[in-house]
């Protein structure tokens, strides 16, 4: 589905991946998480990330919109006038597999379908980015601290939305909040200092030895938690 094959710059060192299934990058924040998941989309140029057997160069412009779609922490939006409905109808790029209205029910953005964009709030502007992404529905469908706006109410229901086989394909979540990547369960690459540190199962990462190597005696699991050991 999607590799790096040894990726290096100021901030990311001897990056080689091969992401085939859901996937979360973990890392503090400055460790290279939101850099990687730039390169991996092409934002950073390089010839070094493969997307279905394709460099970025070898990708037509509707086979980039196709395959992958990157959804950033903070919405910006350039037009002052833009509406959230016509934010989201500009979102679809093929036949829609959603209706506007759905999206909207889903993401409890319906009574704000008229609203200005640029009136939203940072939690509203960060659902609306979220439902931008089962509008456009890639492929690969990479989302940057998609929670670090939420309260816990529309944490839960990005988490239910993640975490369903029913909404997008494939999904590469960046995050620093271990307690959502431990629910989840996804595939874990961990970031420190700009480089790969582990890459395996959730179950793996999550095991007392790990917590304790990566983490010291700064967080712990409890009853199916992971909590800061304060």
């Amino acid at each position: 589905m999607l590799q790096v094959n040894n990726y290096s710059s100021s901030i990311l060192h001897n990056i080689s991946l091969n992401i085939t299934q859901n996937t979360i990058i973990l890392g503090a924040n400055g460790s290279g998480k939101s850099t990687l998941a730039k390169v991996i989309v092409g934002i950073i140029p390089n010839n070094n990330v493969q997307i279905m057997s394709k460099t970025h160069e070898q990708l037509s412009a509707k086979e980039k919109i196709q395959h992958i779609n990157y959804i950033p922490s903070k919405l910006e939006i350039f037009d002052e006038y833009m509406s959230v409905q016509e934010f989201l109808e500009l979102s679809f790029i093929q036949t829609p597999t959603y209706k506007i209205k759905e999206l909207a029910k889903l993401f409890g953005l319906s009574s704000l379908l008229e609203h200005n964009c640029q009136t939203l709030s940072s939690g509203e502007s960060q659902l609306l980015l979220m439902a931008s992404s089962l509008a456009h529905n890639a492929d690969v469908t990479i989302l940057d601290e998609p929670t670090s706006n939420l309260d816990q109410k529309k944490t839960k229901r990005v988490f239910d939305i993640l975490n369903s086989h029913n909404y997008l394909k494939y999904k590469i979540i960046i995050t620093h909040d271990l307690n959502f990547a431990f629910k989840l369960g996804f595939d874990i690459v961990f970031i420190k200092k700009g480089e790969i540190a582990f890459h395996g199962s959730s179950g793996e990462f999550f095991e007392p030895v790990m917590m304790e190597k990566f983490f010291g005696k700064s967080v712990k699991i409890v009853e199916n938690f992971v909590v800061s050991n304060l």
